[in-house]
């Protein structure tokens, strides 16, 4: 009788056990979840005036642009009100003469040259900032928004480059090597994230002045994006402790040392791995390698 009370108990407290695992569990995943999510929004405020002058400078000449053209209205209609005096008098020819001083008057000429190039330079501003949106949205989209899917990376990575562009053209000569990929599974913001943190840090890394190169490969069943500077690399003891939560060579105040961090443990998230590569004076390689499909789980 005793036995069997013990056992009982037993069963009693393991499956409290079971309970309170299952608790700790979602609370962890809820913690990781808004940890990424701070993190995400955290790099999108330090680029923040970037990325309003991405957006202002489009802006800008697609506002210059809708005064020429509202100038250029005013003239054509000019022209046009020309036009209809001419068809509406006795002898359309005898006013050649305006029409032609009219149409020099108004630089027409230049107009008719000059329109279409204005046109095409407002539209292209326009797509600009729209493409600038639409990244946004997408790199800020919070893991529940998101399910696993079949993506192209590139795509990925050409639309993280366009958010922090203006935070590496001033000191970054970028060199862009695309292999072919195959669709990828993956939560594609997180792996923008990835690319944004490595990113950023080989901007940082090479200083005044560097390259930075980007490829990517297929090996089989693994694809993988590479991210090259040509800063001054990273000491042993540094390469060894970069992926630690809260480790941060920067000075106090400017890094949260969870960039790295978390890109690893969202490259960890998809069955994949973090390769560094890092030589005093010769810069420091990341390759991130991912698995082309997810593996099916057991059961």
């Amino acid at each position: 009788m005793v036995l069997m009370q013990d056992l009982q108990q037993l069963r009693f407290y393991e499956q409290d056990l079971l309970r309170r695992h299952a608790e700790l569990n979602v609370r962890l995943t809820a913690a990781q979840e808004k940890l990424l999510q701070s993190e995400k929004l955290a790099s999108i405020g330090q680029l923040a005036a970037g990325v309003a002058h991405e957006i202002n400078n489009p802006i800008g000449y697609v506002h210059s642009n809708l005064g020429s053209l509202q100038e250029y209205l005013h003239s054509l209609f000019a022209l046009i009100d020309a036009y209809e005096r001419a068809l509406r008098s006795p002898d359309p020819r005898a006013m050649i003469p305006e029409i032609d001083q009219t149409r020099s008057r108004l630089d027409i000429d230049f107009i008719s040259r000059d329109l279409p190039q204005l046109m095409t330079e407002s539209r292209e501003g326009i797509e600009r900032v729209t493409r600038i949106v639409r990244d946004l949205k997408d790199f800020s989209r919070s893991e529940r928004d998101e399910s696993w899917k079949l993506v192209d990376l590139h795509a990925g990575l050409e639309s993280t480059l366009n958010i922090i562009w203006n935070e590496l053209k001033y000191n970054t000569t970028l060199e862009k090597h695309y292999g072919t990929l195959p669709l990828v599974e993956c939560l594609p913001s997180e792996l923008n994230q990835v690319y944004m943190n490595i990113l950023i840090n080989a901007g940082k890394a090479i200083g005044e002045r560097g390259t930075i190169r980007v490829e990517t490969g297929h090996d089989g069943d693994e694809v993988w994006v590479e991210i090259a500077d040509s800063g001054p690399g990273m000491p042993a003891e540094v390469q060894q402790r970069i992926f630690d939560p809260f480790f941060t060579t920067k000075p106090v105040g400017k890094g949260t040392g969870l960039g790295l961090s978390i890109s690893y443990g969202i490259v960890t998230k998809h069955h994949g791995r973090i390769d560094v590569d890092s030589r005093i004076g010769e810069g420091s390689r990341f390759r991130i390698v991912l698995p082309v499909r997810q593996p099916v789980p057991a059961g």
